[in-house]
């Protein structure tokens, strides 16, 4: 379940921050404000914003995701922004709109798709992120309900057995350390895949 939780909220995340990034990058009007708030959003630590939520509502899947998805948004939305605010001055972008395309078109067609290998990278950042903040609250208690298997979960009901039988709690940390580094590494390679020169700097 730790890995369904981590790509639903990186998935909520990615997508909700493609929309705010896009309004704020190409409206001026909204730039100031939209940014504002996701600043104050950045400022909300996951477990504490997690735990609030779950208090008033109880715990379960849903509110889960909601409460990891929120605080990682204004990244996404911060890193699509600033690509949107470098592709909309390009000369290709200022032809379409001078020969009368629609912003939606334009928006479609030249905006949208240059977001595309950022928002990949960082997905699979938010992801490994989401995937290690859901075990923590379940290990906590205030993740997901104990009798839904998940690596925190595990950990924390293995605690008691750690004299006797080590492998119960190893196991599940093992296997949450090896998807965190995948997922890491799955995002490195996507760097580097997308923008080479990364790759030749290090």
């Amino acid at each position: 379940i730790s890995l369904m939780v981590g790509l639903t909220s990186a998935a909520c995340a990615a997508l909700a921050g493609l929309l705010i990034g896009v309004i704020a990058g190409y409206s001026r009007s909204f730039d100031n404000v939209v940014m504002r708030v996701m600043d104050g959003l950045m400022s909300i630590p996951t477990i504490l914003l997690a735990i609030a939520l779950i208090s008033l509502t109880g715990p379960g899947i849903g509110i889960l995701i909601v409460a990891i998805a929120i605080p990682e948004t204004p990244a996404v939305a911060r890193l699509v922004r600033s690509v949107v605010l470098g592709v909309r001055e390009r000369p290709y972008v200022e032809a379409a709109l001078c020969g009368g395309a629609r912003l939606p078109k334009i928006l479609w067609r030249h905006i949208l798709p240059s977001t595309i290998p950022a928002l990949m990278v960082q997905g699979a950042t938010v992801c490994a992120s989401a995937i290690l903040t859901e075990a923590g609250l379940s290990f906590l208690g205030v993740g997901v309900p104990p009798e839904i298997p998940s690596w925190g979960n595990m950990i924390a009901s293995s605690r008691l057995y750690l004299a006797t039988a080590p492998l119960t709690i190893f196991a599940p940390g093992i296997c949450l350390a090896a998807t965190v580094l995948a997922v890491n590494l799955l995002g490195d390679g996507l760097r580097d895949m997308f923008d080479p020169r990364a790759k030749r700097r290090r």
